[in-house]
């Protein structure tokens, strides 16, 4: 009887399967919607972000448990990440097999971090049932974005607001909300229209003022956009800069010999120095070598008799090293030799000077989990000999300071606003992270500069999402942006956020433009963590209280 009983619990009716079946299908159409609004798909379909989430309130909102929650949003989330992140374990034939391994992986684990937002909003449900509490959920969606971007398993490629980077005039908003405000703007549409949608047949009166509410949004965002383009008014300060995509296969690199690849970097820079270049960019890693440890001094002199020759600075991305001394502090995360000596190793950015030997260094400080570091290797060492690149770049030290790069005032004839210029320099993955990027502006950077490699992956969607992400950068904080990348793509972006030259893809070619140098803060540089702060405040304050609640109910049994 038992086991009959048993059986019959899980049996469910025609009716059943098929509202499981509707309710699946419009969780993929969620997942599918929000995924063809992201970048590479062209700017139409970035209007779809707007209502892709309306779907999925629908099937949530009609769900009692936890479980059953956390069901629907991890299938339309795994179904956006798949679309989205398809493209991070490289699946080419040279592809490390560890990448590939690690790809997979985030496609199932990432859809997890979603959950966040599902879950407080059950929390929220069970101490408010009776309450609208729907509109609290931007706040938790915030928070869940805002997290992410703090822990070594960090990856927030998917927030929300970075699926608008195409929207130029939309997104000019930034400036003061940054991309995780636009997050917010973006689920009060949705949650609105949705609102909307299930009052059209009961009240006609809640159907208007819902919709009314959410093309309001819209358009004062909207309009604030639009004033911003015809208003800004870009520096007449600028500094000439050239972009070098030398196109090598990043497999290979590391068995090239190094002549050949310095020569190749030396050819496509001295185009850029006959175009009037001031400074040239190279990309991330751009020599395979440790170039300043002294056993490269060859390859050294050929790269400073171009830069004397030509009266130019080299800002690249390089792999760096620091030697730890009797009285230096020593990093936490320092190798010990074999000899008993300390060093650091660093995916790092130099800059050479015409004028100069000394060299400024920049240390990445954003790891990319698993390709560049072993999450919670400090912790526990022994990851670190089990999870290695075949490359062999996976063991790379965390950069200690957001320094800025300087370079002296007369570089450009109509500079004359100060005495020299800051340059930031990020590497690769640390563009996507807009709370760690306003620092260097914080800092006095008039210019954000990236360099990156995101030929790993192919001529697949991640190269040109990386790109879109720089977009609201350059907003953020109105600073020019330029990439300097590998394989491409290599581009100037204005501080409207405008893509003013671009390279494509997998091509061996250099860029030359005039960059603007801009100074001052925007009220996002100012002011960056209200939104995430408030948003975390809220979560923590609906966590506790149900924590509260849950504990006073089992008291009183």
């Amino acid at each position: 009887m038992k086991l009959k009983l048993f059986k019959n619990k899980f049996v469910r009716s025609a009716e059943e399967k098929s509202r499981l079946k509707t309710e699946r299908t419009l969780l993929i159409l969620s997942g599918v919607l929000l995924g063809i609004s992201f970048p590479p798909f062209p700017f139409p379909f970035t209007i779809l972000i707007f209502f892709a989430l309306i779907p999925y309130f629908y099937v949530v909102e009609k769900r009692q448990t936890l479980g059953e929650k956390n069901r629907a949003t991890y299938l339309t989330f795994f179904v956006f990440s798949v679309i989205t992140l398809y493209w991070v374990g490289s699946w080419q034939k040279q592809a490390d097999t560890f990448l590939m391994i690690a790809g997979g992986t985030l496609l199932f684990v990432n859809p997890l971090f979603f959950l966040i937002p599902s879950t407080l909003q059950y929390f929220v449900k069970k101490i408010f049932p009776q309450r609208e509490v729907i509109f609290i959920f931007p706040f938790f969606w915030v928070t869940y974005e805002y997290l992410y971007m703090l822990t070594d398993l960090s990856f927030p490629w998917l927030t929300l607001g970075n699926g608008l980077a195409k929207f130029t005039a939309f997104i000019q908003i930034a400036d003061i909300i940054g991309a995780v405000g636009l997050s917010i703007v973006i689920i009060y549409i949705n949650i609105f229209l949705y609102k909307a949608f299930i009052n059209y047949k009961n009240s006609r009166k809640k159907f208007a003022i819902n919709l009314s509410t959410s093309l309001l949004i819209f358009i004062l965002v909207l309009s604030y956009g639009l004033y911003k383009l015809s208003s800004f008014q870009i520096t007449n300060n600028k500094i000439r800069v050239g972009l070098i995509q030398p196109n090598l296969d990043p497999w290979d690199k590391w068995n090239t010999k190094l002549d050949s690849l310095t020569n190749s970097y030396l050819s496509l820079s001295q185009k850029a120095a006959v175009n009037g270049a001031k400074l040239i960019i190279w990309p991330e890693t751009a020599l395979p070598v440790y170039l300043l440890d002294g056993s490269n001094g060859r390859t050294l002199d050929s790269i400073y008799s171009f830069i004397k020759r030509n009266d130019v600075y080299l800002l690249t991305g390089m792999p760096d090293f620091k030697f730890y001394f009797k009285g230096d502090k020593i990093s936490s995360d320092a190798i010990k030799s074999k000899q008993g000596n300390y060093y650091s190793i660093y995916n790092g950015i130099i800059l050479l000077s015409p004028d100069s030997w000394k060299i400024q260094h920049y240390g990445k400080m954003k790891l990319v989990p698993f390709g560049e570091r072993v999450p919670f290797v400090d912790k526990f060492p022994f990851l670190g000999d089990l999870i290695k690149w075949g490359v062999g770049i996976s063991g790379w030290n965390i950069g200690r300071d957001t320094i800025n790069f300087e370079l002296p005032y007369n570089i450009e004839e109509n500079f004359s606003s100060k005495d020299s210029i800051h340059i930031n320099g990020l590497v690769c993955y640390e563009s996507i992270f807009p709370y760690f990027v306003d620092n260097f502006v914080k800092r006095g950077a008039e210019i954000i500069a990236i360099v990156t490699n995101d030929s790993w992956y192919g001529n697949s969607s991640g190269p040109y999402q990386h790109e879109d992400i720089a977009v609201l950068r350059a907003v953020e904080n109105r600073r020019s942006v330029i990439r300097a990348a590998n394989g491409g793509i290599s581009c100037i972006i204005d501080p409207l956020g405008r893509i003013k030259e671009q390279s494509e893809m997998y091509t061996k070619t250099f860029l030359v433009g005039d960059v603007p140098l801009e100074f001052g803060e925007t009220f996002f540089t100012k002011h960056s963590l209200i939104i995430p702060i408030i948003s975390s405040v809220v979560s923590l304050w609906v966590f506790g209280f149900f924590i509260l609640k849950k504990l006073k109910d089992k008291l009183k049994l």
